[in-house]
């Protein structure tokens, strides 16, 4: 595993960055509009988000693996324990390579690589 990032949903992703950004002293690492990860000096990240941009909900994680064969791995994993797989394994037009599925909490589980 590389890491793992909470990622919450907010409805003002400006308002958001700015309040964690004081707050925590947290500072913008990626901006893709509609997510922001702050991350600090020692790579602890949060990223906040609106909308995901091409799944139909949004994670309240991020787990990322080192490599494609891992996330394929994971992927075949999850279809094999039963659980629902509700973004596909894509390949995303930013460099990551993903998958969702829902654990058994409810709780949506991002799991990529960097492409």
């Amino acid at each position: 595993m590389e890491r793992i990032v909470p990622n919450l949903t907010v409805p003002d992703l400006a308002a958001a960055v700015a309040e964690h950004t004081a707050v925590l002293g947290l500072r913008p690492v990626m901006d893709h509009r509609w997510i922001v990860t702050l991350a600090d000096a020692d790579g602890h990240q949060l990223s906040l988000m609106t909308t995901d941009a091409t799944a139909t909900v949004n994670p309240d994680v991020s787990i990322f693996l080192v490599s494609l064969a891992e996330v394929e791995a994971a992927h075949d994993a999850a279809t094999a324990a039963g659980l629902a797989v509700v973004h596909p394994l894509s390949r995303e037009e930013w460099g990551v390579t993903r998958f969702f599925y829902r654990d058994s909490a409810g709780r949506v589980v991002n799991v990529g690589t960097h492409t």
